[in-house]
């Protein structure tokens, strides 16, 4: 049949799937917004901002395993949804961004609302498109969909002329793919996957380096089966937390600037790191010099950019973990268990040593207390999604994560203003869990304007404000590094949150006591509506332990 470039555009999501997209119209993209206003099966959650519909769809991404879709117009519209496709690079998060265009006689004449999108994207995405003709759209969405699922996913942005919208052509959607410059591999070959068994054999202090990747390709239950057979203890990166479960006896902590001290000792003295979907980040290997100095490294990752791009590694496994590990697990049946016993009791030393922990102060509410008691009233039944600072640290230090999706936060890029959008998109991706976002006062106030679209659509997302009037991982800094010159990270200036809630219709709470707030948060929960919970929490509490930037994992700050 002969339809417009616009209603291609709505058929082709149909095709893939798509129930919801997050967006904000303008003119270059009115005409799709007038296919959506025609037909029922898609529904569009109208966020207040680009931004905030960018990271609804990785929220919903995140959580669903699904690609995330978000609709936004050109010029503004567009540079507006920047922060959402660098953000989502960063963290591997599938999401498909389109965009319009003015029409292809004004490119390039400065016209009004115009911008080069492509040319912007094209360093903060998995791969982009300039649509110059109507049929190529079924194709073209086709392959957009499937690159950003498949291999390491990304975000896939979608550059559409206004006339192009506007042709009338066939449209045929494909049934199948092929990319001939782009094939990802799958399965890791077989020769390094017996390298690195014999390596494992070979070892004493054997340490599993878990990342992201393990949750993007829901290898989750593999990797807590390969540590059960082996008894080889694991750390998590702060992408990976719920990878292992809180409880389970092989889990040392999150490793990292903000790891504990265990788990960044067991990074340093281990004589083999296990990588599985880790990318060897800043955050995580401190001074890349003195990183695991005395270990041998095996790396399993679906990026082969990945590997040898920052460790060099004695063994590099290219492909899909689910593939990787289910070719391992049965060549490790001679690796025996009790063979790394005594590494594991060097580990229970240290964390009996220095174990994660802050002080009590009769009167003072501790921000770690708040985010124990969530996960004491909640555990498995909420998803947490946080924004960037202090409590997004103190999060993955301290509530139970049970499995994986279930913890939702900026790694790669640190995006303030993350959170709330993007646990709105875990809320519609997971309606009958829980959606919590723990936020900063500083955090909470850069895509406020959510509020209305979260009240209007009844997307009943928690907030819990971990307020401490300042910008509080700055401020931290400026206390330890710069002599407590505190240059401007006080927020002491701020709104009533509990008027700002209730003025788009949410409800909002002020607490100061740890009773006070699991009384709030009941009520919020049975409630079952938008809600701000301000907790005044201790001001100079610091985020422990710390290595310094630039420092190495065996040096930290521990109080």
């Amino acid at each position: 049949m002969k339809i417009s470039g616009a209603k291609m555009v709505v058929e082709a999501l149909k095709k893939e799937g798509v129930k919801t997209i997050f967006g904000y119209p303008g003119g270059a993209i009115m005409n799709v917004y007038d296919e959506l206003y025609k037909q029922n099966d898609i529904q569009h959650v109208l966020t207040r901002h680009e931004q905030g519909a960018v990271h609804a769809a990785e929220g919903f991404a995140k959580i669903t395993g699904e690609v995330g879709v978000a609709l936004v117009t050109s010029g503004p519209g567009f540079t507006n949804a920047v922060t959402g496709l660098a953000n989502a690079y960063m963290d591997s998060t599938p999401i498909v961004v389109i965009s319009g265009q003015v029409p292809m006689s004004l490119i390039g004449t400065d016209a009004f609302q115009e911008i080069d999108a492509v040319g912007i994207s094209r360093a903060c995405t998995k791969h982009n498109y300039l649509v110059t003709d109507a049929k190529e759209l079924p194709r073209i969405i086709k392959e957009a969909f499937y690159i950003a699922r498949s291999g390491r996913p990304g975000p896939v942005h979608i550059d559409i002329p206004k006339d192009v919208t506007a042709q009338i052509e066939e449209f045929h959607y494909p049934e199948g793919i092929s990319i001939p410059t782009y094939n990802p591999v799958t399965k890791g070959e077989m020769e390094q996957i017996q390298k690195a068994i014999q390596l494992i054999k070979e070892s004493k202090r054997p340490l599993l380096y878990i990342g992201g990747g393990v949750i993007n390709s829901n290898s989750s239950n593999l990797v807590r089966e390969f540590a059960k057979k082996t008894g080889i203890p694991a750390v998590e990166t702060l992408m990976a937390r719920g990878a292992m479960g809180y409880d389970n006896p092989l889990l040392i902590s999150m490793v990292g600037m903000h790891g504990s001290y265990s788990a960044n000792i067991a990074m340093s003295e281990a004589d083999l790191i296990i990588s599985l979907g880790a990318r060897f980040d800043d955050r995580v290997t401190g001074k890349l010099s003195e990183f695991a100095k005395g270990a041998k490294v095996i790396h399993v990752d679906i990026d082969p950019s990945s590997i040898n791009k920052l460790v060099k590694v004695d063994v590099g496994i290219v492909g899909d973990l689910n593939f990787v590990l289910s070719d391992m697990l049965p060549l490790l049946d001679e690796v025996e268990p009790e063979r790394f016993q005594e590494w594991r009791e060097t580990i229970e030393k240290n964390e009996k040593l220095h174990p994660l922990k802050y002080e009590k102060v009769q009167g003072v509410l501790k921000p770690q207390e708040v985010i124990e008691k969530i996960g004491e009233m909640l555990g498995n039944d909420a998803n947490i999604t946080t924004d960037v600072g202090q409590h997004q640290m103190w999060a993955g230090q301290f509530y139970p994560f049970t499995r994986g999706r279930q913890f939702n936060t900026s790694g790669g890029l640190g995006t303030m203003g993350y959170g709330f959008p993007s646990a709105m998109g875990v809320k519609v991706g997971d309606p009958n869990r829980v959606s919590i976002n723990i936020s900063g006062d500083g955090s909470i106030l850069m895509n406020i304007q959510e509020l209305m679209t979260a009240v209007e659509y009844k997307i009943p997302v928690i907030n819990v404000i971990l307020n401490n009037n300042y910008l509080g991982m700055v401020r931290q800094w400026q206390t330890l590094f710069y002599d407590d010159r505190i240059s401007e990270t006080d927020l002491s200036a701020q709104p009533d949150f509990i008027k700002l809630a209730e003025s788009f219709g949410g409800i909002g709470y002020r607490v100061e006591t740890i009773e006070e707030f699991e009384k709030a948060l009941k009520d919020a929960i049975s409630k079952n509506v938008v809600a701000l919970i301000d907790v005044k929490v201790d001001r100079r509490e610091n985020v422990m332990p710390m290595v310094p930037a630039g420092g190495s994992l065996y040096n930290m700050i521990l109080n």
